[in-house]
């Protein structure tokens, strides 16, 4: 436990904040002080309806979401990822986005990412369907932040099935990729593992994915938190535990195995990439 840097929490959330609070920080409490960033699944504050997302949306910076999870960086003095929670939009002040944020261990502000695929799918499972862009605003900007244990690029969860958001987060330097998820258990059965292991081949990085696992009013979630190194190999995974999935995060062989296969270089579709970062970006 002694190198451990990196932790990835599993989580069951709901519609009680203080409640999620407490589980989340429950889990940071037992974590090695060796851990200098840890990461929440999709929904990690809140996992309600989509009134209850309108009413709870906070402002960038202000809030009491948000200054709950500064005090609990503050107080480990760890980074902390907010998997996603519902903020206003950048674009349109009416509208909420859900939005991945990054905590530093003074509990600044370090990066944003709202959620730019939504989850608008018809399957059968208990809950049904799913119309995520009838509650958020579809985001509009890429994120790749600096971090204690390298270059961190930013997805959530449905994000997962689209490669091209992936490569445009590699080209700007990601050498890890954090996938906050609260994958349905049918789609997650099929679909979790093999999605992450191909993202990491693809772009030779790092995919951190702390789950959601567990009932959520009438979702149920698939859980399985794990990290996939950049040949694609499971480093480690928790399968249905509310626990905290703890590794250490070695960029060395990244950096190896990029130089003796250049994926990046050998992109025939690279300009077109560039192009989609351009936009992207602020």
């Amino acid at each position: 436990m002694r190198n451990v840097n990196v932790a990835l929490l599993q989580l069951c959330s709901g519609a009680n904040i203080k409640h999620n609070l407490a589980q989340i920080e429950q889990q940071i409490k037992q974590l090695p002080d060796t851990v200098k960033l840890v990461l929440t699944p999709e929904h990690a504050l809140l996992f309600a309806d989509a009134d209850t997302y309108r009413v709870h949306a906070e402002e960038q910076g202000k809030g009491p979401l948000q200054q709950a999870v500064r005090d609990i960086a503050q107080r480990y003095g760890i980074w902390l990822l907010v998997g996603a929670m519902p903020l206003v939009s950048r674009e349109d002040p009416s509208r909420i986005t859900s939005s991945s944020l990054l905590f530093d261990d003074q509990g600044e502000i370090r990066a944003r990412y709202d959620k730019i695929h939504m989850f608008d799918v018809n399957i059968e499972d208990e809950h049904g369907v799913y119309n995520e862009s009838a509650i958020y605003q579809r985001g509009e900007h890429i994120t790749v932040v600096d971090t204690p244990v390298g270059r961190l690029g930013m997805a959530i969860c449905y994000d997962l099935r689209f490669p091209g958001l992936f490569q445009a987060l590699r080209e700007q330097g990601a050498e890890l990729i954090s996938v906050p998820a609260a994958f349905t258990r049918l789609t997650g059965k099929a679909h979790w593992e093999p999605l992450l292991r191909a993202r990491a081949i693809e772009n030779q990085c790092i995919i951190l994915a702390p789950a959601q696992i567990g009932v959520h009013g009438t979702r149920r979630t698939w859980g399985h938190t794990m990290a996939v190194n950049g040949w694609g190999e499971v480093i480690k995974k928790n399968p249905v535990n509310v626990n905290a999935l703890t590794l250490n995060i070695r960029r060395e062989s990244l950096h190896l195995m990029r130089e003796q296969i250049k994926v990046v270089k050998h992109n025939r579709f690279r300009p077109k990439l560039t192009s989609l970062i351009e936009k992207n970006t602020d």
